[in-house]
C-alpha cells in the first residue's frame, strides 16, 4: 500500500510504511510462482501454483494469477464473500476479558515474541443469548471443535483476534486511504486514534503502530524507493519494501496480534501462497 509522501514527519511516515502496507506485516517469505504463465492449477496434479487474495489496482497482479479461493491437492477453500452486515454482527459480540493495552514496544525485546504457528485460536461463546464470549488458544482444530470451539484463525490468539478486530478486517480488503490519514497524524496520540476509529480495539492499533515504527528504522530507504510500486512483482513475489517489512517486523506483529489475514482465510490485496493460508468461515452462533 502506498506510504506517505516523503515531507511527512519521521513518525508519520513510520506510520505509513507497515499501515498502509496493511498485512504487509502479516505476511510471508514463501516464494510466489516465478513465472506468471505458470500462476494456475494443473489439473492433473491439482498443485496450486495461484495466490489467494482479492488484486486491486495496487496489486500489480492479474486475476489469472491471485483469486480469491484456492484449489489445491492440500487445500480447496473458498471462503464466502463477507458484507457489511456480517461485519456489523460481529460488533454485537463482547469479549469477556478483554486484552489489556500492550505496555512496551515489543520490539524493545523481540526474543520474547515469538510466533506460535500451529496452533488454533477458537471463540467459545457463552451459554445463553448473551452475546458473550473468550478467546482460547488450542493445540489443534480437533481440540478446539471438541470443546465447543469456533475456529477464529490459525495460530495463538493475540491482541488482534477479538471479533471487534476481525470485522476491520472483513471490512477493509486494502486499508491504503483510511490508513494513509492515520500515518498522516503528526504524533502517537493522533495516529493511534484514528487507528481506533477504524474500529480496531486499543491493543490491536498499538501493535499496528509498533510494527509501523519498526519498519521505518529498517526499511525506510527502501519503502521510499518503492514509493509508488505495486506490492507484487511481476513474477508474484512481494515488492521489496513489504518483504524488508516481513523480515524485519513481521514475527513479532504476528506474535503479538495472533490473527492476520492469511490464517484468518481472508482473501485482500497483498496475495499470498495458498499453503499459507488456514481454511476458517467466520460464522458464530
Amino acid at each position: 500500500m502506498p506510504i506517505p509522501a516523503p515531507h511527512a514527519s519521521p513518525t508519520s511516515l513510520g506510520l505509513g510504511l507497515a499501515l498502509l502496507m496493511a498485512t504487509a506485516a502479516m505476511g510471508c517469505t514463501s516464494p510466489a510462482p516465478s513465472d506468471p504463465a505458470d500462476a494456475k492449477v494443473d489439473a492433473n496434479t491439482k498443485t496450486c501454483t495461484v495466490l489467494f487474495g482479492q488484486p486491486n489496482d495496487k496489486t500489480g497482479l492479474t486475476a489469472d494469477q491471485c483469486q480469491p479461493h484456492c484449489d489445491c491437492v492440500d487445500l480447496a477453500f473458498a471462503p464466502p464473500t463477507y458484507t457489511d452486515a456480517d461485519a456489523e454482527a460481529l460488533l454485537a459480540w463482547t469479549l469477556d476479558t478483554p486484552y489489556p493495552p500492550v505496555a512496551e514496544d515489543p520490539y524493545a525485546h523481540p526474543e520474547q515474541h515469538v510466533p506460535d504457528h500451529g496452533k488454533i485460536c477458537a471463540v467459545l461463546a457463552n451459554p445463553g443469548s448473551t452475546k458473550t464470549y473468550r478467546l482460547q488458544t488450542f493445540a489443534s482444530r480437533a481440540e478446539a471443535e471438541a470443546a465447543g470451539g469456533r475456529v477464529t484463525h490459525g495460530d495463538a490468539c493475540g491482541v488482534c483476534s477479538p471479533l471487534h478486530d476481525l470485522a476491520v478486517y472483513m471490512r477493509q480488503r486494502d486499508l491504503t486511504d483510511p490508513v494513509r490519514q492515520c500515518a498522516l497524524q503528526p504524533d502517537q496520540t493522533g495516529a493511534m486514534a484514528c487507528l481506533q476509529k477504524l474500529g480496531f480495539d486499543l491493543p490491536c492499533a498499538q501493535i499496528w503502530y509498533f510494527n509501523s515504527q519498526h519498519t521505518r528504522k529498517k526499511c525506510l530507504a527502501t519503502c521510499l524507493a518503492l514509493l509508488k510500486a505495486p506490492y507484487h512483482n511481476p513474477d508474484g513475489t512481494l515488492n521489496d519494501c513489504l518483504l524488508c517489512d516481513e523480515k524485519e517486523s513481521g514475527d513479532v506483529f504476528k506474535a503479538v496480534a495472533g490473527r492476520t489475514r492469511r490464517n484468518t482465510g481472508l482473501p485482500s490485496s497483498m496475495c499470498r501462497p495458498c499453503g499459507e493460508v488456514v481454511p476458517v468461515v467466520h460464522q458464530y452462533p
